[in-house]
């Protein structure tokens, strides 16, 4: 893959900043608002609980359209932001204590930690997907329970690998490998040449996540079957792990303690040559002049296939849900709703610079997907994403075990030496059993 400097730049960074600012699919937000489905209470405002954003780009988007929808509507939207590990606790406490924020973007399967405690928005998300030619599968359920939604699914936050291709071929490696035994042999070579990789066996909700059930899928593993029975302890979790150790004998010292951002700054400062990540990682190295000449070097690559044959990945997934204690439900569902539609929505998909995959079929065609080579690996997370409770449903106890991090602890027991490997999967045995009663 050949990447002009000049066109880099001109094309892909003008994405990442002010996109919003000049994109075509921004309207006059009173013309927005006519003919809306939900129209807010009088004296209405809001308040918006949600991650911090990785692409500047992403955040100016959101604003700006939320911005919009006051000028429309009058209604007040107060937003505030808490780390990616921080938003699950705040948002629990908020549901359970009945005050707080109005709404939030939660990650993966959280609302089904508290569903009684969330707005039925069956109506608004069954608007939507008329209009906007579906829901991806993998997003809606996410979003829905026992036939209504609980959720709006909002995107897909596409994991692919970002690694440095002048490191890569230093190695000994033209192409990036696809398979699973290849990419432990590049991650070998890299040490060696004193370049070596990184990936999260701490506590991270993205990066640690969605390596975890990698490994564990790839090699045909699962946590529970389609009954929702435990089946953590098999043949192929336990390659997994030794697979995991593998790895982790030649990577970065340290990774059993990164957080979300652990791997990027790593990337960034050197310290690593190849790591998953979204695709803010490369925007990240752009807007510095620092690290403008890394950004050229890097490539990404969907993660490799392991013994079970076919590409299988997490991806982090987000929705909004609206709290019950929410004095004015429906200005949260008008807010959603202008949100949602193609000129807010496209504006923020070209904001966020292929960070966020959108969650209804009308926006695959955004340009923001073929404006760099750099994208593809993520223009399709929404549609090839796995669901993290595979292969039982999702609901309340996918929704623990992932919160309790089960998996990520799995292997950083066994890859650490803490347990071991047989110690691990029981271990995490008797967790999912906590939650799959």
């Amino acid at each position: 893959m050949s990447i002009d400097r000049r066109k880099l730049l001109q094309g892909s960074a003008a994405l990442a900043a002010g996109a919003v600012l000049t994109s075509p699919f921004i309207r006059p937000a009173m013309a927005q608002a006519g003919g809306m489905m939900f129209t807010p209470e009088e004296g209405a405002s809001l308040r918006l609980l949600r991650w911090v954003p990785f692409v500047k780009g992403e955040e100016e988007a959101w604003n700006a359209n939320t911005k919009a929808f006051t000028d429309a509507t009058g209604v007040e939207v107060r937003i505030d932001q808490e780390s990616w590990e921080d938003v699950r606790p705040k948002a629990a406490v908020a549901a359970n204590v009945g005050s707080g924020p109005d709404m939030v973007m939660s990650w993966f399967d959280d609302p089904f930690q508290y569903p009684d405690k969330l707005v039925d928005v069956t109506d608004l998300c069954t608007m939507l997907g008329e209009k906007n030619g579906g829901w991806y599968d993998g997003l809606r359920g996410y979003g829905e329970q026992d036939g209504n939604f609980i959720s709006t699914p909002l995107c897909a936050i596409g994991n692919a690998v970002c690694y440095r291709e002048s490191h890569m071929k230093a190695a000994g490696f033209d192409e990036f490998p696809t398979d699973t035994e290849g990419f432990l042999a590049l991650c070998t070579a890299m040490k060696e040449k004193g370049t070596p990789a990184g990936f999260p066996f701490g506590k991270a909700v993205g990066d640690g996540n969605n390596f975890a059930h990698w490994l564990l899928w790839s090699h045909g593993g699962m946590t529970v079957n389609e009954a929702g029975e435990v089946a953590i302890n098999s043949p192929e979790t336990l390659a997994a792990i030794e697979y995991a150790k593998k790895l982790y004998a030649v990577f970065v010292p340290g990774t059993e303690s990164w957080l979300d951002i652990n791997n990027n700054r790593a990337f960034l400062a050197g310290d690593i040559s190849l790591t998953a990540n979204g695709v803010s990682l490369y925007y990240a190295a752009i807007k510095d002049e620092a690290t403008k000449a890394l950004a050229e070097d890097i490539r990404t690559h969907t993660l490799p296939i392991g013994p079970v044959g076919k590409s299988v990945e997490l991806h982090q997934t987000s929705t909004i849900s609206i709290f019950k204690h929410c004095k004015f439900p429906n200005a949260a569902k008008a807010y959603l709703e202008f949100m949602y539609q193609p000129e807010q929505m496209n504006a923020w998909l070209t904001g966020a610079s292929a960070y966020c995959c959108q969650a209804l079929k009308a926006f695959a065609d955004n340009p923001v997907w073929t404006s760099n080579p750099v994208h593809a690996p993520y223009a399709k997370a929404s549609e090839s994403l796995r669901p993290n409770g595979y292969a039982g449903p999702l609901g309340p106890a996918s929704a623990g075990v992932m919160a309790d991090y089960v998996l990520v602890d799995m292997f950083a027991e066994a890859v650490t030496g803490q347990r071991t490997p047989e110690e691990a999967i029981a271990n995490a045995e008797r967790r999912i059993a906590r939650y799959y009663r």
